[in-house]
């Protein structure tokens, strides 16, 4: 056909049209060339410039149809075939509707319904016309019908095209998208809002002037769209309907963005920015996204394949085109976050939220070969997240080692180093699954020399706590983790010079961490109930230890052995052994009603178990050596306490008291 076209068709104009730049078609700010429309009179109707005919339209189409159809079916193509008047009479006619559109505003250059239909069906007709008599050799009235009739063609497909231009650009709809200052959205603070909501997306605002929500087509404009883009992928002119598409299309939904308060990012703004403001675009960021992957997304995926239903493959490819440079401008956030290399371990939860919604975003692209490259970007991104989060992991373990504090905690309380590790546990569980991903992928991109380490060191945390095997990287992380902080703990103990408040101390900071483990279903499954019940074992001992090196001295004075002399009871040893045993108890009190036990069950059992052995031999001692004192001053002097005193006193232990603590100054 090209042959022809430059030999004996020389004067006919090309099927293909002038191919625009894409920067005229993304902005519409092209003229339509080589259209010179005749006006009108004043009062002239724009048909009457270009045709009469007996014949109303619906019959010349009729007869221009059945004519293609007796061409393409059965006549020789040997030799040209003759041309009736009623082609001519069809080309004015096509010609007349083409010049009333260019006079038209591009908003109302095409009707609805009936208009389109009749006139689209007038170009599928001038299609078939020039591609019917391109299969004929010419003579001089074939090669002037097939000419005009593609000159006629090309004019109609430069309306179809702007006026899908004009169908598609919503900036030239009377949208009116506004944000409605009473709608909990996302005003534009820096990059995003750092006050929006981020459990839930928003839903996208409505436009106050049409009650349509994005992409603010109504059904009849989408169905119009796809009349015009059918129409020119059956004439050749699928690149122009592409990048007008494309354009456009990349137009509103950067539009979309804006809207929802999103902006582009630079490394020097987060060079300069505190965490806490960092945590606010992260947040925002994580909002944007989940509105593309819950809602954005498949409303776009939904209009290409309503604009291009009968060609899915065109629509699959326009809408990953479109998706990837959204995708792009999305992925630049966290890549920039992750080249911000230190960040401590209480960032961790906001690299995971990261981890976890680019994840969903990878998902929402589909898995068409079109989304390959983006998939794989997206997914590289989400390695590089991942890669920083066990990084800031890995900080809790140079936090728990690099504490070498050696002022002990007062009062023998659960150690701040215990509460900060066991409380970031048990929120990083809730994060299980993704942290097991993360660092399975982690070990996998280290190479064998990593993993022969990672395999030993599971192999000795395995062996060293009795615990049943794990397959999982994290959970071995974990066991680990614990290993570290009960060294630390232990070697923390022993900068109290008091024995028993180191055991109050070992006591406090074990039972802490066992009632976090049992609260969290994650960690205990990890530890394994071997662990648990090791650790309930050293909380037992470290119990026996408290009392006998608290009440040992005490329990020895109630002895009732040793104090006879010749015979009988000496009355200077028996005052001697009121007297300590006062002194030791009124010593204890005094001391340990400063010391601290936070677990009121810890603090009950403490003290029924002091109550159990003191109260029974003081109750024994009193009753059977108190007749040997003279009733009155004297042996009050000596008997200072009754069993109820005792025991009331035993109660008041392990409070804290402040109060008393400031009155006497503890050295341990």
């Amino acid at each position: 056909m090209n042959k022809r076209l430059n030999s004996e068709k020389s004067g006919s104009f090309p099927r293909f049209g002038r191919r625009r730049s894409k920067r005229e078609l993304e902005t519409g700010s092209f003229k339509l060339k080589g259209l010179n429309p005749k006006v009108c009179g004043k009062n002239q109707n724009p048909v009457e410039l270009f045709w009469k005919s007996d014949l109303n339209h619906d019959q010349i189409l009729e007869k221009v149809v059945q004519f293609v159809e007796k061409l393409a079916s059965g006549q020789d193509k040997s030799k040209a075939p003759e041309i009736p008047n009623f082609v001519e009479s069809f080309l004015k006619m096509v010609e007349s509707r083409i010049a009333t559109y260019e006079q038209s505003e591009a908003s109302a250059k095409l009707g609805f319904n009936e208009e389109y239909t009749s006139f689209f069906e007038a170009v599928s007709c001038l299609s078939k016309i020039v591609n019917t008599l391109d299969e004929f050799p010419f003579d001089s009235a074939t090669t002037s019908c097939f000419n005009r009739a593609g000159s006629v063609h090309h004019r109609a497909m430069l309306v179809s095209e702007y006026q899908f231009l004009a169908l598609l650009d919503i900036s030239k709809r009377n949208c009116n998208v506004t944000v409605d200052s009473k709608t909990p959205k996302t005003p534009k603070q820096s990059f995003f809002n750092s006050n929006q909501e981020t459990d839930r997306c928003v839903k996208p605002e409505y436009d106050s002037g049409t009650g349509i929500a994005f992409p603010y087509f109504p059904p009849q404009s989408v169905a119009n769209m796809n009349q015009v883009a059918l129409a020119m992928i059956s004439a050749g002119y699928e690149e122009e309907c592409f990048i007008v598409y494309s354009g456009l299309r990349l137009k509103a939904l950067d539009f979309e963005f804006s809207n929802q308060g999103y902006e582009n990012v630079n490394m020097e703004d987060f060079q300069s920015m505190d965490w806490e403001s960092l945590e606010g675009e992260i947040d925002n960021w994580i909002h944007i996204v989940k509105y593309c992957t819950t809602n954005l997304f498949s409303v776009e995926r939904k209009l290409c394949n309503s604009v291009f239903p009968e060609h899915s493959l065109i629509a699959q490819k326009l809408f990953c085109d479109l998706a990837t440079s959204l995708t792009i401008r999305l992925l630049n956030f966290p890549n920039a976050i992750v080249l911000i290399k230190q960040y401590s371990a209480e960032k961790l939860f906001k690299f995971l939220d990261i981890y976890e919604t680019l994840r969903d975003l990878t998902s929402s692209l589909g898995s068409e070969l079109s989304a390959l490259d983006l998939i794989s970007e997206t997914s590289e991104t989400q390695r590089r997240v991942g890669e920083a989060a066990v990084t800031i992991f890995c900080q809790l373990e140079n936090s728990i080692k690099s504490d070498n504090g050696r002022i002990p905690v007062a009062s023998g309380a659960v150690h701040p180093l215990t509460r900060y590790t066991m409380n970031y546990l048990k929120y990083a569980c809730e994060y299980k699954d993704t942290l097991e991903l993360v660092f399975q992928q982690h070990y996998e991109t280290e190479g064998s020399t990593r993993r022969k380490v990672q395999k030993q060191e599971s192999k000795n945390a395995i062996e060293d706590n009795d615990r049943i095997p794990k397959t999982s990287h994290f959970s071995v992380k974990l066991m680990m983790v614990m290993d570290l902080l009960d060294a630390k703990i232990e070697m923390k103990s022993k900068f109290y010079r008091d024995p028993a408040l180191r055991y109050i101390f070992l006591m406090n900071n074990g039972r802490y961490i066992l009632q976090k483990i049992k609260g969290s279903t994650d960690i205990d499954e990890i530890m394994g109930p071997s662990w648990s019940g090791k650790r309930t074992s050293d909380l037992r001992q470290y119990h026996k230890n408290y009392q006998r090196e608290t009440w040992r001295k005490v329990l020895q004075c109630l002895n009732h052995e040793g104090l006879q002399t010749n015979g009988k009871v000496s009355k200077a040893i028996l005052k001697g052994r009121f007297k300590n045993f006062n002194t030791l108890f009124d010593e204890i009190h005094k001391t340990q009603s400063i010391w601290m036990v936070s677990d009121e069950q810890l603090k009950s059992e403490l003290r029924v178990s002091i109550s159990a052995v003191v109260i029974p031999a003081y109750r024994s001692f009193l009753g059977r050596f108190k007749p040997h004192f003279d009733s009155g001053k004297k042996a009050e002097k000596y008997i200072k306490y009754q069993p109820e005193d005792i025991e009331g006193l035993i109660d008041k232990l392990f409070e804290g008291n402040m109060t008393s603590m400031g009155r006497r100054r503890h050295n341990n």
